[in-house]
């Protein structure tokens, strides 16, 4: 029997491609030593289809398409340099679209200022987006650095954007936070600055990410009541016969950062951030809940090629 790609998935392909080229780190990013310090480099590709929830302007589009590699950079804790933009778009496209769409690339550089350095066009039956971002850093901030007893947190709220793609009303704080989203950037060079022991950006899922920053014989104990989860939230999620927990777990796009530090440093930090657990010795990613209850989380979170 011939395997397909939908029968690995995606993280598996990049374990392929990773474990056959010595100079990709395991991290969203690849690390090169340059100049005294590190160059920073990351590439997203976006599809229309799959990446582009209903509702999103062809700005934010744009937008997004930098945000996405922008928070690469974020998770490494690295100064931004210079970002390159591929598209390719139908022949049908309104021109006053693809200018919207470059107008919103061109705002999200100057927002994170990365000035757009180059990059290549093409034609295709939907829009893609791929950009590539480059930063430095000299001691960039990785995903599995952790320490027995450091805290778990992440810099804001989680499940907001998996909610917001699941509304049909576009002026709620969760579907801006699904069509309108931002990297942080900030965020992640003062981890780095305040002893961050290690950080990664949620854009599977909160599940996926933890899954993907385990290393061995070290485990997380996740704390429902430290999600501080609203009535409103769960209200909601019910309404649309959703699963809650579902939606925070194992959904993703909210991209905040998932960071590790320890008690001492964690007062220290002067961002907004919200402790969700601890750092243990189980070898296993748990979630106690509210009732006391202690289950382990199952490894689940948006991959591309899977089968459904």
């Amino acid at each position: 029997m011939t395997l397909k790609v939908s029968d690995i998935g995606e993280k598996e392909l990049v374990k392929y491609i990773v474990s056959n080229s010595k100079n990709i780190t395991p991290d969203d990013t690849a690390i090169t030593e340059f100049n005294s310090t590190n160059l920073i480099s990351t590439t997203d590709m976006l599809i229309q289809s799959r990446h582009f929830p209903k509702g999103m302007s062809y700005f934010h589009m744009g937008f997004k398409a930098v945000t996405v590699n922008v928070s690469d950079l974020a998770a490494m804790g690295a100064q931004p340099l210079g970002f390159l933009l591929s598209i390719a778009i139908p022949k049908d496209l309104a021109l006053d679209d693809f200018k919207e769409i470059l107008d919103g690339v061109l705002k999200a550089c100057e927002y994170y200022s990365i000035p757009l350095i180059g990059g290549d066009t093409n034609e295709a039956d939907e829009i893609i987006i791929s950009g590539t971002a480059l930063g430095l850093c000299d001691e960039p901030l990785m995903r599995d650095t952790y320490n027995l007893g450091d805290v778990i947190a992440v810099t804001g709220d989680i499940g907001i954007a998996a909610l917001g793609f699941e509304l049909d009303i576009s002026d709620t704080i969760y579907s801006k936070k699904a069509l309108k989203p931002k990297a942080r950037l900030k965020e992640g060079q003062i981890l780095k600055e305040y002893g961050a022991t290690s950080a990664t950006d949620i854009t599977d899922g909160l599940a996926s990410e933890l899954y993907e920053i385990k290393k061995d014989g070290f485990g997380f104990m996740i704390h429902e009541e430290l999600l501080e989860i609203s009535d409103e939230y769960m209200q909601l999620a019910d309404k649309l016969g959703l699963d809650y927990l579902d939606l925070l777990f194992h959904v993703g796009e909210d991209f905040e950062l998932l960071f590790t530090i320890s008690k001492d440093n964690l007062d220290k930090l002067p961002i907004d951030y919200k402790v969700i657990g601890v750092v243990n010795d189980s070898d296993v990613i748990e979630l106690t809940l509210e009732n006391g209850f202690v289950e382990q989380i199952r490894n689940k979170g948006y991959e591309h090629y899977v089968s459904e």
